[in-house]
């Protein structure tokens, strides 16, 4: 059976994204741009619920987009997972988070997977797009898929597509992208090829979803490995008292063999800091150490320890302890502009001050509460940066740096500042009251 024969000579197939979140959202809104019906379902009935009153509960996402994309008509959001049955194509946007002990928890995807093949239909085509270790899409999903009778590369398509989203960018979008797509079967690829096509300006199709799979964790394992390096020669650097950005600055100035990767606090976000173990974990399966990746992930798991110890001798060197100093946290999320916590280092930065005994609050214009942290079983809230409130904390830690903070400002009215970003550099004052960590 040819995918082309359930489109009913429409110009646009139809598509059922599953997972509403940061990756499923703004695709369904770029299959809406591009002509297609979209069926969004998702388990929290308020997603749903919101999407059809034209509102965003993502920060990065405007409502009025969303308010555009309903009154076209061609979306619907629901929490019914049959629905997906009329689709032409599914396509699944789920977690894959780890479990406890750093291993891979895939309870999402084979739950996901569960809920298609009971609505499975003949000439679908079914797309997964978690980040997941090589093998992930043939091994686990097919076999649920197949539960349904029908046979994978002949009564239906199966291809994995790797999301790509980088929420805040304002240079790269969903749309300008260009799309992974790895298949079961050729014509399983033409099939995601038409789809996405839709959506994307660029579709890149590799031999299988294998290819695809590891491509996504090489990409994510690139960025933490060189972000790990940097990380390691701020701590190097630190200690020699030389500035790890302006040694940046100064090797960035050659044309060739190098690109810039910059320090921080710690890595977040659900891929960076997730990924790489996803590999690690598929390697072990092969008995090969991933030596390299696990190092890297140990130096950036380490920096909110590091960053703490500088906040530690900060306050010394001014005749402080942490223990009972105020301290204040700009930037929960874990990168600027968005309002993202997953794996966030500022809650880890915060729970290391609080098991110190340091009084710790924070401000983020983007995420106005957060949950319990470890060391306490208050709900902490965002609080409101004046002049005023920021006068009263012995230490200020910049770790997101959000682009609506006025840092000049910041500077002006803090007594010490952290700055793992480097936010503050060449402000008036900077010198006497900044230390970069």
């Amino acid at each position: 059976m040819k995918f082309t024969d359930r489109l009913n000579d429409s110009e646009h197939p139809s598509v059922a994204i599953i997972g509403l979140g940061y990756v499923g959202l703004p695709l369904a809104l770029e299959f809406v741009q591009g002509g297609c019906r979209v069926t969004g379902i998702d388990v929290d009935p308020e997603k749903p619920r919101l999407i059809g009153e034209g509102r965003s509960y993502l920060k990065h996402i405007p409502s009025t987009r969303i308010a555009n994309a309903v009154e076209t008509g061609r979306i619907e959001c629901t929490t019914d997972l049959s629905r997906m049955k009329d689709s032409d194509a599914i396509i699944i946007c789920v977690p894959t988070p780890l479990g406890k002990s750093r291993e891979p928890d895939l309870s999402y995807v084979i739950n996901t997977g569960r809920d298609v093949s009971r609505y499975l239909q003949p000439g679908q085509l079914v797309v997964l797009e978690s980040t997941t270790y090589p093998g992930t899409t043939r091994e686990e999903l097919v076999p649920i898929l197949e539960e349904s009778g029908l046979k994978a590369g002949e009564d239906f398509f199966v291809a994995f597509s790797p999301e790509r989203e980088d929420p805040g960018n304002k240079t790269f979008t969903t749309r300008t992208i260009p799309k992974l797509v790895g298949a079961l079967t050729p014509e399983g690829s033409a099939a995601a090829e038409l789809v996405y096509s839709c959506a994307v300006d660029e579709v890149v199709t590799v031999s299988s979803p294998e290819v695809a799979e590891l491509a996504k964790i090489t990409e994510n394992t690139y960025r933490a490995v060189n972000i790990a390096l940097v990380n390691e020669l701020k701590m190097l650097a630190s200690r020699m008292g030389v500035d790890i950005w302006e040694v940046i600055r100064a090797a960035s100035t050659k044309p060739f063999g190098y690109t810039p990767f910059f320090p921080g606090p710690g890595l977040g976000g659900h891929c960076i800091p997730i990924d790489p173990f996803y590999l690690t974990w598929k390697a072990h399966q092969f008995g090969m150490p991933t030596r390299f990746i696990e190092l890297a992930g140990e130096i950036n798991t380490a920096m909110p320890t590091f960053v703490v110890s500088i906040v530690t001798r900060a306050l010394n060197d001014r005749q402080k302890s942490v223990n009972g100093s105020r301290i204040l946290i700009l930037g929960m999320a874990y990168k600027p502009d968005i309002d993202d916590t997953r794996e966030t280092p500022a809650l880890m930065v915060m729970d290391e001050l609080l098991e110190l005994g340091a009084e710790v609050d924070y401000n983020d214009p983007y995420v106005g509460s957060i949950g319990e942290t470890r060391q306490t079983h208050r709900r902490p809230v965002s609080v409101e940066l004046t002049e005023g409130v920021l006068s009263e904390y012995d230490c200020a830690i910049i770790i997101t740096d959000h682009s609506c903070y006025d840092y000049q400002w910041i500077v002006d009215n803090s007594s010490l500042i952290i700055d793992t970003r480097n936010a503050c550099y060449g402000l008036s004052g900077s010198e006497e009251k900044v230390v970069k960590a």
